[in-house]
C-alpha cells in the first residue's frame, strides 16, 4: 500500500491544522498553570505570589470559605461528639505557713484500745472552705524513706500548706462512736479522733509429734546434769553398856564452914588464877 502522506512509517498521518491549534492552546494552559495562582474557590487567577497572598487575605475570599464550610457541616450527617470532662482551672494560691495543732494521747481501759486526737488551727482560712484528711501510706510519699511499721495522716485547707502526722501502721477502727471529724466554723478549728483495733492475741500452739521445736519458737532448756550418789546414812548410835557397881553416885556435899579443896579454874579447863595470900606479921623487937 502506498502511502499519501510524507510521514514516516508507523507514526500516524500528518496532524490538520484543526489539531495543531488544539494542541497549542493545550501547552499555553499547562504553561499558565505553571506560572500563574488559580484560586478554584473564587475561579480568579493571579499573576504573581504576592497578589494570591493578597486575594487570600481579602472579604471575598473569607466569605467563601465560611460559605463552604457551613455548607459541609449541614451535608455531613451527625455524629455523637466525645464527652469531655471540664476541668477547673488551677489557682495560683500564696500560701501563708503551717497550722497550729495539738495531738492528745488517749487510753480506753475497758477495751484496752490506744486513740489519738487532733486539733487544727485555721484562723485564715477560705470563707466557705473546709478543712480535709487523707490516710497515706509509707510508699506513697517521697520525702522519707519507707518503713511498712508507719503511715502518714495528712491535714490540707487553704491557703495554709499541707501538714502530716507519722502514726503506726495499725488498722484503724471506723465505727461511728470511736472515728469522727468535725469542723467549727466559728473556732476555725478542725478536730479528728481515731482508734487503733487491738490486735487478738495468739493462742498457744502444741508442739510438733516429733518433738522439735516449733519455728520462731525459744529453745527448750537442756535439763539439769545428773548428780551422785546420795551420801550414805550415819551409823546408828549404840548407848554405853551399864556400869557393874550401878550408876555413879553423887559427892556429898562439903561440911559447913569449910572451903572444898580444889584448883580454880581447873574444872573449866582455864588456867588457876593468882591467889592472894594477907601480907606476913612485922617482925617483933628484939
Amino acid at each position: 500500500m502506498d502511502r499519501e502522506w510524507g510521514s514516516k512509517p508507523g507514526s500516524g498521518g500528518a496532524a490538520s491544522a484543526q489539531n495543531e491549534a488544539i494542541d497549542r492552546r493545550e501547552r499555553l494552559r499547562r504553561l499558565a498553570l505553571e506560572t500563574i495562582d488559580l484560586c478554584k474557590l473564587c475561579l480568579t487567577l493571579h499573576n504573581n505570589e504576592g497578589n494570591y497572598l493578597a486575594h487570600t487575605q481579602g472579604k471575598r475570599h473569607q466569605t467563601n470559605l465560611a460559605k463552604r464550610a457551613a455548607r459541609e457541616a449541614k451535608d455531613a450527617p451527625a455524629q455523637p461528639q466525645p464527652h469531655k470532662r471540664k476541668v477547673a482551672p488551677l489557682r495560683k494560691i500564696v500560701k501563708i505557713g503551717r497550722p497550729g495543732y495539738r495531738v492528745t494521747k488517749q487510753f480506753d481501759s475497758e477495751t484496752k484500745q490506744r486513740s489519738l486526737l487532733f486539733q487544727i488551727e485555721y484562723p485564715e482560712i477560705e470563707d466557705l472552705a473546709k478543712p480535709r484528711h487523707r490516710f497515706m501510706s509509707s510508699y506513697e510519699q517521697r520525702v522519707e524513706s519507707f518503713d511498712k511499721r508507719y503511715q502518714y495522716l495528712l491535714f490540707a485547707a487553704e491557703p495554709y500548706e499541707i501538714i502530716a502526722f507519722k502514726v503506726p501502721s495499725a488498722e484503724i477502727d471506723k465505727s461511728t462512736p470511736k472515728f469522727f471529724s468535725h469542723w467549727d466554723p466559728d473556732l476555725k478549728t478542725y478536730m479528728l479522733q481515731l482508734y487503733f483495733k487491738v490486735k487478738p492475741a495468739e493462742g498457744i500452739k502444741p508442739p510438733p509429734a516429733n518433738g522439735a521445736a516449733a519455728p520462731g519458737a525459744p529453745p527448750r532448756p537442756l535439763p539439769p546434769p545428773p548428780q551422785g550418789l546420795p551420801p550414805p546414812p550415819p551409823p546408828p548410835q549404840v548407848p554405853p553398856p551399864p556400869m557393874a557397881n550401878g550408876p555413879p553416885r553423887p559427892l556429898p556435899p562439903p561440911p559447913v564452914g569449910m572451903m572444898p579443896s580444889f584448883t580454880p579454874g581447873l574444872q573449866m579447863n582455864r588456867p588457876p588464877a593468882a591467889q592472894s595470900f594477907p601480907p606476913p606479921p612485922p617482925n617483933p623487937p628484939k
